[in-house]
């Protein structure tokens, strides 16, 4: 599946690089952002943090050789990020709060988020 969008800094060799894994002649195309200033409201500082913190864990594992494992772990990143680290930008919120996916009434649990990933998967 093709992102709708792909946000990065001003480096110009972004362009070939999404141009290369992205370009389509069908409907509908990824739009390439790019953000040339740090100080832009749109700038991909986020993305860069995450990036690095998959990098970081990624190193140590010294398994991900196979797609299976590289998605397995990318789920598990995935659902840490969004529904169980509270972020310093969300004022101690996590963003499924933010986007009051989850209301924070219950804490939520790595196995119960596993289940809800789980039984989503099998409906799609």
């Amino acid at each position: 599946m093709r992102p709708m969008a792909v946000v990065t800094d001003g480096l110009r060799s972004y362009q070939d690089a999404v141009t290369k894994e992205f370009f389509t002649l069908k409907a509908p195309r990824t739009e390439h952002v790019r953000v040339p200033n740090i100080r832009d409201r749109s700038n991909n500082n986020m993305v860069e943090r995450l990036h690095e913190t998959i990098r970081q864990r990624s190193k140590v594992m010294r398994g991900l050789d196979e797609e299976a494992t590289a998605q397995t772990m990318m789920e598990g990143i995935q659902i840490y990020y969004n529904f169980l680290r509270p972020h310093m930008a969300l004022d101690g919120k996590t963003p499924a709060q933010q986007a009051k996916i989850s209301d924070g009434s219950t804490p939520e649990n790595w196995k119960s988020l596993i289940k809800k990933a789980t039984e989503a998967k099998k409906i799609n």
